[in-house]
């Protein structure tokens, strides 16, 4: 059991000035807003436990508790997604959210796109942390191997292998907020035609749509793979219903946004985020959907839709 101890308000004011980036950092790792703020507050309480007075770089001090949460974190969650129910999908965060941490460099916004954020998945607990680190947040390989507990070669080898694993995922293509609406109206026209053709054109030929319902809705347990099951699975999906309006507990107000830096999809029921759906957009077309409706995994995205201003809905479904 961690014994509190007595800070400062200079004490507290440090540790809440270091966590932005703190939860940045733990969202990168984890892929999960709330298990990111889980692993933050537990750094506090290991910040009000220790010798404060004796830390003499509170960020460094902080960044290597958080970090090595998270690892711990990774090793366990890794066995409960083996059990998870359905396709396991990265938690979505809308545009505005300081969870998103840094954007200045393509490096930083291609680290927290949800298509990136997936190829993390794949890679080892201690690579996933050296890439978040040195990309996302440009630690250099000595303070990544202070955090550690490694060699600085042992960083360099480990970031080499973990961007080894992400080249080998898609061209991402950089959108502004403009286009990215442009994409979403252009998407939903076809979306919404009936016909799966416009779909097709809208799409790469190996296009993939993955759903996360968390067993709590439906989705189905395998991608949809190609582009003609992807499209007749489209066309499918935004057709009216009242199975559907039932499902989401009525008619959805859909939106164009923009989520993890990706052209998004947002589904809106009474003021409640009940789906958000991210196109990965590449030179060739949309290669991949990826819709997260698992309602444990939109309690983030709700607050943040209800803090903004997002304009009138493109058009009323379901």
């Amino acid at each position: 059991m961690i014994r509190a101890m007595a800070l400062t308000m200079s004490d507290v004011e440090r540790f809440e000035a270091s966590r932005p980036r703190l939860e940045a950092i733990a969202y990168r790792l984890l892929g999960s807003a709330s298990e990111a703020e889980d692993a933050v507050q537990e750094t506090f309480l290991r910040w009000q436990a220790a010798e404060v007075e004796r830390v003499e770089v509170p960020e460094a001090w902080l960044t290597k508790v958080l970090t090595n949460l998270c690892l711990n974190q990774l090793t366990s969650a890794r066995a409960r997604r083996e059990t998870y129910v359905g396709q396991w999908l990265p938690e979505p965060l809308l545009t505005g959210d300081p969870m998103l941490g840094p954007a200045e460099t393509a490096e930083q916004r291609e680290s927290v796109s949800l298509a990136v954020l997936a190829l993390l998945e794949r890679l080892s607990p201690g690579e996933r942390a050296v890439y978040v680190l040195r990309e996302a947040f440009q630690y250099t390989h000595r303070e990544i191997a202070e955090i550690l507990d490694i060699s600085e070669d042992a960083s360099q080898q480990t970031l080499h292998r973990a961007r080894k694993h992400v080249a080998q995922g898609r061209a991402r293509t950089e959108i502004d907020e403009a286009a990215a609406r442009r994409i979403v109206d252009e998407f939903l026209t076809a979306a919404t035609s009936g016909r799966t053709e416009p779909l097709v054109r809208l799409l790469t030929q190996d296009a993939v749509s993955i759903g996360d319902g968390g067993g709590k809705v439906p989705a189905r347990a395998k991608a949809f793979e190609g582009a003609s099951a992807v499209a007749t699975f489209l066309r499918g999906l935004f057709k009216p219903g009242k199975a559907k309006r039932d499902l989401v507990g009525g008619t959805a107000e859909i939106h164009a946004a923009t989520a993890n830096g990706d052209p998004a999809v947002v589904a809106v029921v009474r003021g409640r985020v009940v789906g958000i759906m991210c196109l990965e957009v590449t030179p060739e077309g949309i290669a991949g959907f990826r819709n997260q409706v698992n309602p444990d995994k939109l309690e983030r995205a709700t607050r943040q839709w209800a803090a903004t201003d997002h304009g009138e809905p493109l058009f009323r479904a379901f």
